[in-house]
């Protein structure tokens, strides 16, 4: 879950890395796309945009999931399930970053490498 950070983090990268974070909870995959293209000469900012990119699109697929299955009632609780491990994960990776440690959200479909 927890792994070492590409490079030393200066705080502005860890406070970045920490929105991102946070943003994924209400914006899906918008600022960490957003940090992903800007700021690619930071390996901290870009290893961790990237893994709440791959981790905002586990959430979309697991929503599409859940959706689809409230055909058969059991989609509510596979999108409950979805909006808790999103948030749960989410706020995970914003205490890591903060503390400068990259994270690494368990169950993300890693697309993006």
């Amino acid at each position: 879950m927890y792994g070492d950070t590409p490079s030393a983090a200066n705080q502005d990268s860890k406070n970045i890395a920490m929105l991102v974070w946070i943003g994924t909870i209400f914006f899906s995959f918008v600022p960490s796309l957003i940090v992903y293209i800007l700021k690619k000469d930071d390996a901290f900012l870009a290893d961790q945009s990237k893994e709440a990119l791959n981790w905002s699109i586990t959430a979309i697929i697991g929503y599409c999931v859940g959706w689809v299955l409230k055909i058969i009632a059991i989609g509510y609780l596979v999108v409950g399930a979805v909006w808790l491990c999103n948030l749960v994960f989410c706020i995970m990776g914003a205490i890591a970053c903060a503390n400068g440690n990259a994270f690494r959200a368990p169950f993300a479909v890693r697309l993006i490498k």
